[in-house]
């Protein structure tokens, strides 16, 4: 796929600073928009976006997930999750089954068509931060891991 970051307008903006970590939510805003540009284009060929993408990647890692659980591994609210997961579900990129021990809970899992979306999808962002790791070397990857991790984690 060629790259497309300059006519997406994903070039760096200048903008005027009025905090001195603006530099770095900058950072953060472009580079997760430069990561997942590829994915997402290739997300919307197949007629999906981001929420589809996490609720995948979320269930390729964690196969028969209940719903309960993948809306609080993702943090949104049910009213959030609901038409993604429709989508998903009629698209058969999902298969839900009824908990044998828990008749209200469904439980989740990717067809082979939702492993290879997923995968996919996965495979554009992770190419993304192998070629940024591999020009920071490892203590600049180190340091990255860090600070998401930090960030993450104070959630």
């Amino acid at each position: 796929m060629a790259k497309t970051s300059q006519a997406a307008g994903l070039h760096r903006a200048s903008l005027p600073k009025l905090h001195d970590l603006d530099a770095a939510l900058e950072l953060m805003y472009y580079g997760w928009r430069g990561m997942t540009l590829e994915a997402d284009e290739y997300l919307a060929e197949q007629g999906l976006s981001r929420p589809h993408h996490r609720i995948l990647y979320v269930v390729a890692r964690r196969p028969d997930i209940a719903i309960g659980s993948l809306i609080e591994v993702l943090g949104i609210s049910k009213q959030a999750l609901n038409r993604p997961l429709n989508l998903l579900l009629e698209r058969k990129l999902l298969t839900s089954k009824r908990a044998p021990e828990q008749h209200r809970s469904k439980l989740l899992r990717l067809t082979e068509a939702g492993r290879r979306i997923e995968q996919k999808a996965s495979d554009h962002e992770r190419k993304v931060l192998r070629e940024a790791f591999d020009r920071v070397g490892a203590p600049g990857a180190a340091a990255w891991m860090a600070v998401m991790g930090t960030i993450a984690d104070s959630n």
